[in-house]
């Protein structure tokens, strides 16, 4: 199931629990509707005490019946934007990404641009659109700005052994093995964040040294048309990795092989163009006051956005639909 199907399976569910809810909220209205007919027209000292209490407690679950339809709108609001933003821009990456995982079970990809390109929101979106099931797998993460040091390349070895669960000592070849042992039965997905503040002879040492013998011994385990994938993403926050001497694959050939890491295209700003075709194309699930006016939108998220960076863009929208992008960011980006 892809990840616009599970959307809305999602959304489905939601609109149904809304709807229970809303049924809910009809009936405790009409309840506190009679109560206060009551409360207005009886003379019963005792029995308008007992119809205030009464009044008192309908009120208290009315509101909170009231938040709770409020919040699965907003969240309804949000999923729909969030769905509709997966459409914008990148093409030329997934397009890539989805050449080489349809192809292979094993790849290792950079992400890189600019501050401020969105790299890691790209990485979510190549994962949970094209490999979602990866996510329910083996995860490590390593955020190489924390424990980098272009002089020790052991501290990134250190790092790594820990979070396989071996000791931090533990040789390289020990690292590989339990890395193999994972994806002989499940998903496997590496992510090194910043992999800028790694030196260029330290980045070609982490291919030579882990991900070409990971590669090797994998593809000796099983075959690549193997069920489970095992993926490594290397993303450059500062748009200099692209430029190093680091032997990387730009397009699918006959000839390439697994070991040889897969340089996207560079993260650019989103066009003019691109923003017009995905306000278009994404109309039914974004607010009408962004479709009225399109060429008006356009050019407020652009001059919002510096002329198209990518995360100001995406806050810019997020805003304009009434939707606080820095709230949302951790609930949409899991990795």
């Amino acid at each position: 199931m892809n990840s616009k199907s599970n959307w809305m399976s999602a959304e489905q569910h939601l609109y149904h629990k809304r709807q229970a809810l809303q049924q809910q909220y009809d009936l405790v209205a009409d309840k506190l509707k009679r109560l206060r007919y009551d409360y207005a027209i009886t003379a019963d000292t005792l029995v308008r005490f007992q119809l205030e209490k009464q009044t008192e407690q309908t009120e208290a679950e009315l509101n909170s019946l009231d938040q709770q339809l409020h919040e699965l709108d907003q969240t309804l609001s949000s999923g729909k934007l969030y769905s509709a933003l997966l459409r914008l821009g990148y093409r030329k990456h997934t397009l890539a990404f989805r050449r080489f995982i349809e192809a292979y079970s094993i790849a290792a990809f950079l992400i890189h641009g600019s501050p401020d390109y969105g790299q890691r929101w790209l990485l979510n979106r190549l994962v949970v659109q094209y490999a979602p099931r990866i996510i329910t797998g083996k995860i490590v993460r390593i955020n190489l700005s924390r424990i980098a040091r272009r002089s020790d390349i052991n501290a990134l070895w250190r790092e790594l052994g820990g979070r396989v669960g071996l000791d931090r000592q533990s040789p390289i070849s020990e690292i590989v093995e339990r890395v193999c042992q994972w994806w002989r039965t499940q998903n496997v997905l590496l992510i090194f964040y910043n992999i800028d503040f790694l030196s260029e002879t330290f980045l070609n040492d982490l291919i030579r040294d882990f991900w070409l013998p990971l590669t090797i011994r994998a593809r000796k385990a099983t075959s690549q048309t193997s069920d489970f994938k095992l993926l490594m993403f290397l993303v450059d926050y500062d748009g200099c990795v692209g430029s190093w001497n680091v032997p990387f694959a730009e397009r699918l050939e006959t000839t390439w092989q697994p070991d040889q890491p897969v340089k996207l295209p560079e993260i650019s700003e989103f066009s003019e163009d691109e923003l017009t075709n995905w306000l278009e194309f994404a109309a039914d699930e974004l607010p009408i006051k962004l479709i009225d006016q399109v060429d008006e939108t356009i050019q407020i998220i652009l001059k919002n956005s510096d002329n198209g960076i990518p995360e100001p863009t995406l806050g810019e929208i997020c805003r304009l639909c009434d939707c606080n992008w820095y709230e949302q960011e951790e609930k949409w980006l899991r990795l």
